[in-house]
């Protein structure tokens, strides 16, 4: 009797065990999301420590291996060791890896795995990748609002991320391969540089596989163009890609979501070009030996570069004070959302400034091209702006306190961080343990936390069927 007692008891168990896998990603694929992600980063954690990572076969440090997978995992391009010396190539082609599949999307890649497994895009399947395209939907609740990419069009959504992911980087490979050789790249080199490029500037990850980086290629404007096209197309998001490929110039038809992410990303872009060049270009050390061509040039580069692509001609750290904090800026907005671009994203800010420029008109509600944006997704743009403030001033005085680092550099590395950007005025391969375990977390939180975030709040959104009293505190 009592062996059947505990028989019962084993299956119940498991019973509730395998409910629990199945209901889980879909009741909340937010957390389901976190829980993948941290599964990568530690799958990838003990690749990267494997001696057979490292060039001179050795053990690579558990603080060094765990910021490089988070690094790769989030695709962000910040190192705390020399990418081009230390690896192996056996560690470069599980950085690769990482990079292309942190660069799909935290729930994209949640329901790719669950499409795997169940072998149809059910249900589950499309709640979760529908977080991606929207975090509103990442709570696994109701949402009111129209979406950006319904959830009817998940299934075409997911075809449109692989295909574009692979379309794009081939192409990219294949312009990029002769570009290298004529830049008198090795021929066989060129053959791994090419891809590994072409995945780097789609990624927005800015990692770079030969030394110096991009720096060989600064007069090469072909190269960097090629690289900028890559950062812009990764940058901009999965959903903008799919409402492009699906009504294609019909302009009208294209999502608020698409009108405000190409405008916001193409306005910062030039007005961050403008700004670099106006105080660059007395600066001997970056622009001023340049001539006006190469200045401007370089200047759209840099401001390409802030937005979350992370490569480098100009060293940070020769960037003058006012230029570091415009590049802080830029990195703290990053690109569109559901991309492989970090950052608050381009949409949050403009739906902010519409939503002051609305209060300035005194307009009762913020509308952009004949729409409404509601006030839920006001209140989870203030909230994501909010949270990642949070986290770079969190951060910095941690680091700035453990390194005694020059404030301006901590601030930049940390933002450069939390935007997944790769930039650094070289504090990051300077780091201690601890400080480096904190910038890992900055890395995290800020690819993954405000995905998280951003369902949070919407989750909390309730129907209330009465109203309190009204009582105005004074503000400003």
């Amino acid at each position: 009797m009592a062996r059947t007692r505990s028989s019962r008891s084993f299956g119940d168990t498991a019973r509730d065990i395998v409910r629990f896998g199945k209901e889980f990603p879909t009741s909340s694929p937010s957390r389901f999301a976190i829980v993948v992600f941290s599964g990568l980063i530690l799958l990838f954690t003990a690749l990267l420590s494997l001696p057979l990572a490292s060039r001179d076969h050795t053990v690579t440090p558990l603080a060094d291996a765990l910021f490089t997978a988070v690094s790769t995992i989030c695709v962000t391009g910040l190192s705390v060791v020399d990418m081009a010396t230390h690896w192996s190539p056996f560690g470069m082609v599980v950085i690769f890896i990482g990079v292309n599949i942190g660069g799909l999307g935290v729930l994209t890649l949640a329901s790719v795995l669950g499409l795997v497994i169940s072998k149809r895009l059910g249900l589950r399947a499309k709640l979760i990748a529908a977080g991606d395209s929207n975090p509103l939907r990442a709570h696994g609740g109701v949402v009111n609002e129209g979406q950006t990419v319904r959830l009817g069009e998940v299934g075409q959504m997911l075809r449109t991320v692989a295909v574009s992911a692979f379309v794009i980087e081939v192409a990219l490979m294949l312009l990029l391969y002769p570009s290298l050789v004529m830049a008198e790249v090795d021929p066989l080199v060129a053959l791994w540089e090419a891809p590994f490029y072409a995945a780097m500037s789609f990624t927005n990850t800015g990692f770079t596989p030969n030394p110096g980086g991009v720096l060989p290629f600064a007069d090469d404007y072909l190269v960097l163009i090629i690289l900028m096209a890559g950062v812009f197309l990764g940058s901009i998001g999965f959903p903008v890609i799919y409402s492009l490929a699906k009504h294609v110039w019909h302009v009208k038809a294209w999502s608020l979501h698409s009108k405000l992410t190409l405008i916001t990303t193409v306005l910062l872009f030039v007005l961050g070009a403008a700004v670099f060049l106006l105080l660059e270009f007395d600066n001997p050390r970056t622009f001023g030996s340049m001539d006006a061509g190469d200045t401007t040039f370089q200047a759209f580069f840099l401001s390409a570069m802030t937005r979350s692509g992370g490569f480098s001609v100009v060293p940070a750290s020769d960037l003058n004070g006012s230029s570091q904090l415009v590049a802080c800026m830029l990195m703290f907005v990053g690109g569109g959302s559901a991309s492989t671009a970090g950052g608050i994203k381009v949409t949050t800010l403009a739906v902010l400034a519409l939503a002051v420029f609305s209060e300035a008109k005194g307009r009762p509600s913020v509308q952009a091209f004949g729409r409404r944006i509601p006030s839920d997704v006001q209140r989870v743009a203030l909230s994501v702006v909010a949270w990642g403030a949070t986290i770079v001033a969190v951060a910095t005085v941690a680091i700035e306190q453990i390194t005694k680092a020059p404030v301006i550099d901590v601030l930049f590395d940390v933002i450069s961080a939390f935007g997944t950007v790769g930039l650094s005025t070289g504090v990051t391969e300077s780091l201690p343990d601890p400080a480096v375990y904190i910038m890992a977390a900055a890395i995290f939180m800020g690819r993954v936390g405000t995905v998280t975030l951003a369902a949070a709040v919407a989750a909390t959104s309730r129907t209330q069927l009465y109203s309190l009293p009204v009582e105005r505190p004074i503000v400003g």
